[in-house]
C-alpha cells in the first residue's frame, strides 16, 4: 500500500476546511489559512486542491473572500475518496497493470506466492478508509478495530 503525503495532506487540508464549515462560518477558505494552520506547503496545497476540485469534493469561489468549500456535507465526504482523489489507486503488491490486465511481479509476469495476502490487504485498508467520512474524523467516531484483530494486537503487546 502506498499512502503518500498527497494522501495524508489533503485528509488533513479537508479536515480543517471542513472544520471551518462546521463553526458556521460558511465562508469560502482560503488555502493560505490551511497552509498555516497546517504546516503544510501553500504551493503543494493549490496542487492538492486543483485535483480536489477535478474530483468534485470542493467548490472554489474567486476573488476576495474566495477560497475553498467542500462539495458535499462533510457526513458523505469519504476519506477514500480522498485519498484516491490526488494519490495512485491503494495497492499493497507489486504487480503492476498492463494492456492485458495484471501482470505478476516476479520475472515472466507471474505472481508471488504472497500476492493474495498483500491483495486483501489493500482492499481491508480500502475498504476501512471508504467507511470513514471527514465528519467522523472531525468528531472522534472513527470505526473500532474489530474485537478479533484487537484482542490479537493486545496478545502480541503483552509477550
Amino acid at each position: 500500500m502506498r499512502l503518500s503525503t498527497k494522501g495524508r495532506y489533503a485528509v488533513m487540508a479537508m479536515t480543517d476546511l471542513a472544520k471551518c464549515q462546521d463553526g458556521g462560518e460558511g465562508r469560502a477558505v482560503a488555502l493560505a489559512e490551511i497552509a498555516a494552520r497546517q504546516q503544510i506547503s501553500l504551493s503543494y496545497l493549490e496542487q492538492l486542491f486543483a485535483r480536489l476540485r477535478r474530483k468534485g469534493l470542493v467548490k472554489s469561489a474567486r476573488g476576495p473572500g474566495g477560497g475553498y468549500r467542500l462539495a458535499m456535507d462533510a457526513e458523505k465526504t469519504l476519506i477514500s475518496d480522498i485519498v484516491l482523489a490526488v494519490d495512485e489507486p491503494l495497492r499493497a503488491t507489486r504487480c503492476g497493470l498492463t494492456k492485458g490486465g495484471p501482470k505478476g511481479c516476479m520475472a515472466g509476469g507471474e505472481r508471488c506466492m504472497t500476492h493474495d495476502l498483500w491483495e486483501e490487504m489493500g482492499r481491508q485498508i480500502h475498504g476501512y478508509l471508504a467507511s470513514v467520512s471527514v465528519a467522523d474524523v472531525l468528531q472522534g467516531r472513527l470505526r473500532p478495530q474489530s474485537p478479533a484483530l484487537g484482542s490479537k494486537a493486545l496478545e502480541i503487546a503483552a509477550e
